[in-house]
Formats: C-alpha cells, sequence, structure tokens
C-alpha cells in the first residue's frame, strides 16, 4: 500500500474546496483524484478531521504462523504460478 498524502496536501486542497472550486480542478491541480478528494471532504465533514487512516490493514495477516501448514501447501500446490 503506498504511503498516504501528506497533512499539508489535504489541508491545502480541503480549503481549495471550502473556497468553492468544484472537485474536479481541484484534483487536477494537486494531482490527486476526484474521489479521493471527495472522501477527504466528506471525513472532513462528518468527523471534523482529513488526517490519514491508521493501524488500517485490508485483509488477513499477511505473516506465515504454522510453517506445518505452508509446507503442505506448497506441496500439493509449488507447480501453480500466477
Amino acid at each position: 500500500m503506498p504511503a498516504p498524502y501528506s497533512r499539508d496536501l489535504r489541508e491545502k486542497a480541503l480549503r481549495a474546496v471550502q473556497s468553492g472550486r468544484s472537485l474536479t480542478s481541484i484534483s487536477q491541480l494537486f494531482g490527486i483524484s476526484r474521489s479521493t478528494l471527495s472522501q477527504w471532504y466528506q471525513r472532513y465533514q462528518q468527523h471534523g478531521e482529513m488526517a490519514a487512516k491508521a493501524h488500517y490493514q485490508r485483509g488477513h495477516s499477511h505473516k506465515i504462523c504454522d510453517w506445518d501448514e505452508f509446507r503442505t501447501f506448497v506441496q500439493q500446490h509449488g507447480d501453480k504460478t500466477q
């Protein structure tokens, strides 16, 4: 997952939104997607903050804990690649 946008960039973009500029023009000016800008603005309106989400991880833990089970899996499916 890429690093989150800086707080400074978020603040500048949201100030531009509050000044009345369109989301599309702001997203082009700052080089961010319109949907990202829209999410920031909605989060700011709902929670009063624009900070990046902390301690956020999608999916399950990516750590292999059971090495015996992993070896069994590799032996059964080792010939399959993407």
